[in-house]
């Protein structure tokens, strides 16, 4: 709809400029206002703080919590392999602890592997709902059949085809906020979908606990209940996301006004520096892919996203097991992963909202980041003698989740405030959230059971990926904040006197134009 409204006329760009910034100032980066018509200026400009908040409220009470709930499932389907183990599972099929290991990681190969090409593939459905719904539903059925695996070959092969379902849905996730929200808005949606984890990884625990006791019903283990159990839930959800799930601005007129959808898409609009193509009808954009794969930019994210990843995948397959060497018995340790994972919900969210009111990224990625070297310190310190360091090594166990929680938000808040056009932007969230997944991998192999419970080597590298993190952080900040300054020597007009329209196009993000967030 906006688009059909758009003049490409440059000769407006004086009139309209200060009609754009009245009306997009809320904007994390100005827009280029010659890309509007003085009539989309107007009605930018005359859309009320009160009309937009109540937008706002609109999109959050409509997209979020489906998005939330879908990454709740997502997040129990991966990860509760970690409850099963303690119930019995490796016992059952007489798997030894480096099998684990591998039955953990082999999930996380197609899993990485899949979720670039599967950003890509999102962006040529008109109805994202009904791409997500096809892969929700078919892990959950992968899941359901994990149930019934009878060795260790049998879990090996569901593992890797629920890693396989499961890849296209987080990118897609984040893709699809960064459709609805401005970059100033989108780590608070990003924290509570992501603090579904967290909230999950408590509520696994106590799923786990209830679905447990249903062991010998139908000649099953408990452990197997707890597959098949999640499984159908997620099957569910999958059904539901073809009927409920929010595909865009444009597909919303049963709950949004016409003036509403026009707003919506203006201001995604308003925020390019040049006119955006509709990227749907090509089947790959193998140039925006290849700018991807060589932007500086994107390794020294990937660094920051190490330091959540490797810790965070490593600490939920293992967590039960770490808690259970405390001396609780199998039942209270699945009760004891509540509070840390309490923890981490509250601190990613409260950092979130900090973060999008001041338009900062790096402060609220460092001080988390601070707080997982300072817990894994602790642990690798005193983990050695856990049974007589209960108290500290609990604590430090909740400051891991409250530190690990916020860190992925905010990478990935800043990628997407940080990257342009709209085809690079699809394609680097997946690219950045696939490469933190190798940190998965990772994670997966660095808890040795034999080590257990001082794990000298789970808690020094998390330590470590922690601490790289951390300066990488603090470098890319460093690094945008020299470009914004040589960039803002120049004016607009020297930068439209010195490269065409097409220049400034290919450049994208690198264009003098293009401010970055710090």
């Amino acid at each position: 709809m906006a688009a059909e409204n758009v003049s490409r006329d440059r000769s407006d760009a004086g009139n309209s400029m200060e009609k754009m910034e009245m009306g997009a100032a809320h904007l994390e980066h100005q827009a280029i206002p010659g890309l509007l018509s003085d009539d989309d200026a107007r009605f930018l400009s005359e859309f009320t703080e009160e009309q937009r908040k109540r937008v706002i409220r609109k999109v959050d009470l409509r997209v979020v919590p489906m998005l939330l709930f879908l990454y709740l499932v997502a997040y129990l389907d991966k990860t509760n392999i970690g409850n099963a183990k303690i119930e019995g599972l490796t016992k059952d099929l007489g798997m030894d602890g480096s099998q684990y290991n591998i039955a953990v990681s082999i999930f996380f190969i197609p899993y990485v592997l899949a979720e670039v090409p599967s950003n890509m593939l999102l962006n040529k459905f008109k109805r994202p709902s009904y791409y997500i719904g096809m892969l929700v539903v078919a892990w959950g059925i992968v899941m359901t059949c994990t149930g019934f695996v009878k060795n260790f070959s049998g879990l090996v092969a569901v593992r890797f085809f629920l890693g396989l379902a499961e890849a296209g849905f987080f990118p897609g996730a984040i893709l699809l906020i960064s459709k609805w929200y401005m970059p100033n808005e989108t780590q608070s949606r990003i924290a509570l979908l992501y603090t579904s984890a967290a909230t999950g990884g408590g509520f696994s625990g106590l799923l786990a606990f209830a679905i447990a006791k249903m062991d010998s019903i139908g000649g099953l283990e408990g452990w197997r209940w707890i597959f098949i159990i999640e499984g159908l839930m997620t099957v569910i959800m999958g059904v539901l996301c073809f009927l409920i799930l929010a595909d865009s601005p444009a597909l919303a007129s049963r709950w949004l006004t016409v003036d509403e959808i026009r707003y919506l898409e203006l201001r995604q609009f308003a925020r390019q520096i040049h006119s955006p193509r509709d990227f749907r009808e090509k089947r790959f954009d193998w140039s925006a892919l290849r700018s991807v794969a060589l932007d500086w930019k994107m390794y020294l994210l990937i660094l920051a996203n190490w330091s959540n990843a490797v810790p965070n995948y490593a600490m939920k397959f293992t967590m039960p097991t770490i808690v259970k060497s405390m001396g609780f018995t199998s039942a209270h340790a699945q009760l004891m992963t509540i509070p840390p994972y309490f923890c981490g919900a509250l601190a990613a969210y409260v950092l979130s909202l900090f973060a999008d009111r001041s338009s900062r990224r790096m402060p609220f990625i460092v001080g988390p980041q601070v707080c997982v070297i300072a817990a894994f310190a602790i642990l690798f310190a005193k983990a050695g003698d856990i049974k007589d360091n209960i108290a500290l090594c609990y604590f430090g166990v909740c400051l891991a989740c409250a530190g690990m929680y916020p860190i992925f938000p905010g990478v990935n808040a800043w990628n997407i405030a940080n990257t342009a056009p709209a085809v690079k932007r699809a394609i680097s969230i997946g690219y950045l959230v696939c490469a933190g997944n190798i940190g998965g991998v990772i994670g997966s192999y660095i808890y040795i059971e034999k080590e257990a419970p001082r794990y000298p080597t789970g808690f020094g590298n998390s330590l470590a990926f922690a601490s790289a993190g951390m300066a990488a952080a603090l470098t890319l900040a460093f690094l945008l904040w020299k470009v914004n300054k040589r960039d803002g020597m120049m004016s607009e007009e020297e930068v439209r006197e010195k490269y065409t329209e097409e220049e400034l196009e290919r450049m994208g993000d690198k264009s003098p134009l293009f401010k970055y967030s710090l």
